[in-house]
């Protein structure tokens, strides 16, 4: 072996160093997981550009304020409360709607997209019905969901139904769709029932795009939220922002979209860890 060779090796510039760190890291889903550092350096940098953008006066504080403005709107708000609710009584109202819509959504939308995946016939039946509803976005149904159901409750869950629905069909269809013929031969030959079947090789196999279907629907929710709370609601963190809009107070604008930002991403990494323990073999299949 030369000396040229074996300081390549050392270095990992042969051959096969090269081949291997490609395979290794290029392509490879379990080598981007760990991304704290730049997550955590992603957030600095732009709370530093926040501050220093307000304290240079480079943003009108009218369009956008200052982290200390948001942040005495912050603690005005958690001791006094606005508009007669507090803000965890806010928060709480915004997470109730969400929560039972979404769970409505994935209630109906799962089973139905198991069904349109499993049948053909279910499938060429509601196929048009989920492809015409499914591009349409949730604020146009604001005058149906109003005359449906009045001004109440049930009103803002209904539209943050129907923004969940279609996705968790879709998912859930998508989610049958992927499963490989071959698995399912192999559960036949080995003797099992179709109830077999469907328990143990297309539900979990499908799996993995019902929980991006359920990230996706709950990002589109909460996206809906500010509109569905536009419909004669008195509490929610949508009815902050928007009243506060109306008086022109940026900071409890600003205070409500971090509010429903922070809100949204513990929710998703909930889900990310949810769907790591309950589907370990995601990505390796």
């Amino acid at each position: 072996m030369s000396m040229m060779q074996t300081f390549k090796e050392r270095v990992g510039l042969s051959e096969t160093g090269l081949a291997k760190r490609k395979t290794v890291t290029f392509g490879d889903s379990s080598s981007v997981t760990d991304g704290r550092f730049w997550s955590t350096l992603s957030v600095i940098t732009m709370a530093v550009v926040w501050y220093l953008g307000s304290a240079m006066g480079l943003v009108n504080p009218i369009f956008w304020p200052s982290p200390e403005a948001v942040w005495q709107q912050f603690i005005s708000i958690s001791g006094e409360g606005y508009r007669n609710f507090s803000l965890w009584e806010h928060v709480w109202a915004s997470l109730y709607r969400i929560l039972v819509g979404f769970g409505l959504g994935c209630l109906i939308g799962i089973p139905l997209g198991f069904a349109m995946g499993l049948s053909k016939v279910i499938r060429g039946w509601f196929d048009p019905i989920v492809e015409f509803f499914r591009p349409i976005p949730p604020l146009a149904f604001i005058p149906l969901v109003i005359i449906w159901s009045g001004i109440g409750e049930r009103s803002k869950i209904l539209l943050l139904f129907f923004a969940a629905l279609w996705i968790m069909v879709i998912a859930a269809r998508a989610g049958v769709s992927s499963v490989k013929l071959t698995k399912i031969h192999a559960a036949y030959s080995l003797g099992a029932s179709k109830r077999q079947i469907l328990l143990h090789v297309i539900l979990p196999n499908s799996l993995p795009e019902i929980f991006t279907g359920m990230r996706v629907a709950m990002g589109v929710c909460w996206g809906t939220v500010v509109a569905a709370e536009l419909v004669a609601a008195e509490s929610g963190v949508g009815f902050m922002i928007m009243v506060a809009s109306k008086f022109l107070s940026t900071d409890i604008v600003v205070l409500g979209v971090i509010i429903v930002g922070l809100i949204g991403y513990g929710i998703d990494i909930l889900m990310r860890k949810i769907e790591a323990r309950l589907i370990p073999w995601k990505g390796k299949a």
